[in-house]
């Protein structure tokens, strides 16, 4: 019996955009059982260029799954060739079109050997929990956070809101953009991962989402913190707001049934 079983589920707000340019979405690989996939894009580009992107990306992403087999595939490979496709369907799109789309992503693979890998682009975070506890999360892709791993960020600029979202890492982006690899081994029951983008995750600190998500199923987790961020940011612009949870849960125990029945006549 398998130590655990997936439960997964996925939300989304406008908040006070015009439109949602958030997208998210769970697959499974025809080829290989076992395996999932879930992904996040917050699209950016002024009019509607950023839901076209991000659409791009779930759409090369589910391409990409469908095809994949672990008999002739690795799944890093499969990450980077989700990234790398999107990237470039993205740079055509701004080419036959006015639009400047761009796109965040996080990407997640679950592999029935108790493995997670996944990766990021951009200032969409992907948060891992132990019960609870948030053991890691991605750093953003962000010029605050450059500054930051360079020890260059002096009072000043750590107030700036500014170089929080000036993003230094995009999918669409006239720069190439980096990618790597994440991976976690022995994966258990109770162990969680939330990706988001950040129309949710700056309204609440690590340890509040995991206790939403290790107290609540998916689909409860989801309303609570999409209503709590929306309470939040009353009186803002708030942005786009969008999550998927992928939950580890132990399977429910068989029951078996010793009841004696009464057999029906064979006729």
């Amino acid at each position: 019996m398998s130590q655990y079983k997936i439960e997964a589920g996925t939300g989304q707000h406008i908040g006070d955009r015009s439109e949602q340019q958030d997208r998210t979405a769970l697959f499974a690989a025809p080829k290989a059982p076992g395996y999932m996939l879930a992904v996040i894009a917050d699209g950016m580009g002024g009019l509607s260029g950023g839901a076209l992107a991000a659409e791009q990306v779930i759409s090369t992403a589910q391409q990409v799954f469908e095809r994949f087999s672990p008999l002739t595939d690795d799944p890093e490979a499969i990450l980077h060739t989700i990234a790398r496709e999107a990237d470039t369907v993205i740079k055509l799109s701004a080419i036959s079109s006015d639009k400047k789309p761009h796109s965040t992503v996080v990407l997640l693979m679950i592999t029935p050997q108790n493995t997670a890998l996944w990766t990021h682009v951009g200032d969409s975070r992907l948060y891992y929990f132990e019960g609870p506890n948030c053991v890691k999360r991605t750093i953003d892709h962000s010029y605050l956070e450059q500054l930051k791993a360079e020890n260059k960020l002096d009072e000043k600029s750590a107030k700036d809101p500014l170089l929080a979202n000036l993003l230094v890492n995009v999918l669409g982006s006239s720069n190439d953009f980096t990618l790597s690899i994440n991976r976690r081994e022995g994966l258990r029951a109770g162990d969680s991962f939330l990706l988001c983008t950040d129309g949710l995750w700056q309204y609440f600190s690590d340890a509040e989402l995991g206790a939403a998500i290790a107290m609540n199923s998916t689909r409860k987790a989801c309303e609570m913190l999409i209503t709590k961020a929306r309470q939040r940011a009353a009186g803002s612009k708030a942005d786009n707001c969008t999550l998927a949870i992928v939950k580890l849960v132990k399977p429910a125990k068989e029951v078996k049934d010793y009841t004696v029945k009464k057999m029906r006549r064979a006729v």
